[in-house]
């Protein structure tokens, strides 16, 4: 993808910051093993430690904000968290999932729309 190429290698070359919630590489990597299976999932693992990603910290505020979120929106609950690192960091979220529609509608995040597969 081609933003998400373009957001990575701005991170990687000191031109901005790329941020995960630990909660959401959480969600990549259960759906991985999922998917394809624990060994595949470790790979994901390892390749996304390579990345120029701060993963965030899940802190009683950070849970207690995204409990709002998910109360306020139809969104699910690892989302909530993207919601809240990205408010908290002034970040962009870079998705296809339009459950993120409400929220930039209500003006707490802005989303860089990706083309879904």
């Amino acid at each position: 993808m081609p933003k998400v190429r373009a957001a990575l290698e701005a991170a990687e070359a000191g031109r901005g910051a790329a941020y995960m919630s630990l909660i959401n590489l959480g969600e990549v990597l259960y759906i991985a093993e999922r998917e394809r299976g624990l060994v595949d999932a470790h790979r994901v693992l390892a390749a996304v430690d390579l990345l120029p990603l701060a993963i965030l910290p899940v802190t009683r505020p950070t849970v207690l904000a995204a409990a709002h979120v998910k109360a306020r929106f139809a969104l699910s609950y690892a989302d909530a968290f993207a919601v809240v690192a990205a408010r908290d960091h002034h970040a962009v979220i870079l998705t296809g999932d339009h459950e993120f529609e409400p929220v930039v509608e209500a003006g707490i995040v802005i989303v860089d729309w990706l083309q879904r597969r």
